[in-house]
């Protein structure tokens, strides 16, 4: 089953009635013509709608002075839906949106609840966020632009005759919804490791044209969590690292890089995921510090993010005991309208985490939603009832729980950001896994490569190598296999010096203490109870991360990184300084 979270590319739009006009490598995708309601590109059809010109904020202050309070309420809902296709879904796809909100295609989701935005979404099992997640409906880019274009298409169709905002969680690392024909980036501590702000620009520039290209209009990244200083917790690898300072510059280069291709930034997870050791989709996880530590730690990378005008800012459920005890920022107007727009000067559109998740469900689904727009969030991730949702935030306007002002100036955001982001024009697929993208990444993985333990120049072992790995871990290894074949080293099937390959969820007993060389290819704690010779820390499993690593290994490329946390009493490199 395919489920759409669709948040299709803000394309193009036509206005009405005189308004002055969110892991391993394939290989690339070919081009297709632009397909009708998507962004126009230099090369689009010349019977393609154009993008629409003027101010964004003046067009959408007139268009929300004409919706109904229908419409309004349609417009800060972002819901999944089930299909890879807008229009044409199996039946399995039919019954699941029956039951989600009485249609059977995506399309007609948008058209019932007159929605603002959808999210795409996949399944896999070693995705941390997966639990709120229970199908998949992106396959590949092409795939993808198709499903965006006809979401874009219904959208249009409403009486808001805007864009649809289309987000995705393309964090890379652990969480990665579209994988295959895509440019794959490694981690966001791999960036932490790399410490150059320089290539986090560029590769996440890299990475906005291919998510751009795709239709893709908001991506649920960076991570803007600082983690504490030994990287526990459940962030984890989605996290730059545990300094406060130097991940308020990754952010920023992220926010910068993925904006310049057209693609808003989301920085989650407001007030700051990374010093809880809850997970926020079970339970409400307390960040502890007294309110001067939790501003040091955590609030520099969404300031820096926020300086840099990133669109959006992701609430978190998550209990700020040093501002409002108790109660999830979500559902906090101190923590989202006080310190969010108050103390940051947050100006664009806050949207909670997935309303799907426990904390979240403490109240029906109409009085949550009532309540999370109260506090300051713009627009609602996966309710749970979309239907309850919709008529809570109705009955509201009528018994005034919820004032038409805080509602209207939601949606005004919303559509500010939408027409901001459809100015950009959407490039074509041919811009997925151009040699471009691929020298920007390639870049960014040489540099993150870490050695915490062995040689500093020279090959890291002595004639031939064989590699290992836990099961699951079959298709980095023989990636790594090849990249050591075409960096001159000899690999065999067994014997030699063995490499070791672990990764996310391993543990000590995926360890092989007979190994010559241990390499973890997510956050690095796990190497401080290695006992090989040699450690070394990719902070990803790509096929781009698994030949910077060969070119190591081979002694053809220094390791550069350092690692952005704490690594048990091992040094953060035995070889950069």
């Amino acid at each position: 089953m395919a489920i759409v979270r669709n948040l299709a590319r803000a394309l193009v739009v036509p206005l009405l009635l005189g308004l002055g006009a969110c892991g391993d490598e394939p290989e690339p995708a070919a081009a297709p013509p632009a397909t009708a309601g998507s962004r126009p590109s230099s090369t689009a059809p010349e019977s393609a709608p154009a993008t629409p010109a003027g101010d964004p904020a003046a067009r959408a202050a007139e268009i929300v002075r004409r919706l109904s309070d229908e419409d309004l309420a349609g417009q800060v809902l972002m819901p999944y839906a089930y299909g890879s296709s807008a229009t044409d879904v199996d039946e399995d796809n039919a019954r699941a949106n029956q039951g989600l909100g009485g249609v059977n295609t995506p399309a007609e989701l948008i058209a019932k609840y007159r929605l603002g935005g959808l999210i795409l979404v996949s399944f896999t099992v070693d995705d941390p966020t997966s639990k709120t997640n229970p199908t998949t409906n992106v396959e590949n880019p092409k795939q993808v632009r198709e499903l965006t274009a006809g979401l874009q298409d219904a959208a249009l169709k409403l009486p808001a005759a805007a864009p649809l905002m289309i987000g995705m969680d393309q964090e890379y690392g652990t969480v990665t919804r579209v994988t295959d024909g895509v440019t794959v980036l490694p981690s966001a501590m791999a960036f932490g490791a790399a410490g150059r702000p320089e290539l986090t620009e560029a590769a996440w520039h890299a990475a906005g044209q291919e998510i751009a290209a795709m239709g893709v209009t908001v991506d649920f990244a960076p991570v803007a969590d600082t983690l504490n200083p030994t990287g526990g917790g459940v962030i984890g690898s989605r996290s730059f690292g545990s300094d406060p300072r130097a991940n308020a510059d990754q952010v920023a280069a992220a926010v910068r890089g993925l904006q310049s291709a057209g693609v808003a930034a989301a920085l989650k997870h407001f007030p700051g995921h990374g010093h809880t050791t809850a997970d926020s989709h079970d339970e409400l996880p307390v960040i502890g510090q007294n309110r001067k530590k939790w501003e040091e730690q955590d609030l520099p990378p969404f300031g820096s993010g926020i300086r840099e005008g990133a669109g959006v800012v992701m609430s978190g459920h998550l209990d700020l005991q040093s501002v409002d005890k108790g109660v999830a920022a979500t559902f906090s107007h101190k923590i989202m309208t006080e310190v969010l727009r108050g103390q940051l000067k947050f100006t664009g559109v806050a949207v909670t985490d997935a309303m799907n998740m426990a904390p979240a469900k403490k109240w029906p689904a109409g009085e949550a939603a009532v309540r999370a727009l109260n506090a300051g969030n713009d627009m609602l991730l996966m309710p749970p009832d979309i239907g309850a949702a919709r008529d809570g935030i109705l009955a509201g306007l009528k018994n005034g729980s919820l004032k038409r002002e805080r509602l209207t100036e939601a949606v005004t955001r919303i559509l500010t950001l939408k027409f901001r982001t459809a100015q950009t024009p959407q490039p074509e697929l041919s811009a997925i896994g151009s040699p471009a993208s691929q020298q920007a990444v390639t870049a960014l993985d040489a540099a993150a490569v870490t050695v915490l333990r062995g040689r500093c120049s020279g090959p890291l072992a002595d004639g031939p190598v064989s590699v290992t790995a836990p099961a699951n871990r079959e298709v980095a290894r023989v990636n790594l296999v090849k990249a050591l074949q075409e960096a001159g080293v000899q690999v065999q099937s067994s014997g030699g010096a063995v490499i070791r390959l672990v990764g996310y969820g391993d543990q000590r007993v995926d360890l092989d203490d007979t190994a010559a060389i241990t390499v973890m290819m997510d956050s690095p704690g796990l190497l401080a109870q290695a006992t090989t010779p040699t450690l070394v820390a990719t902070y990803s499993s790509s096929k781009l991360s698994m030949t910077a690593l060969a070119a190591v290994i081979a002694g053809k490329a220094k390791a550069p990184g350092r690692s952005p946390i704490a690594v048990g009493k091992l040094p953060r490199s035995a070889c950069a300084k």
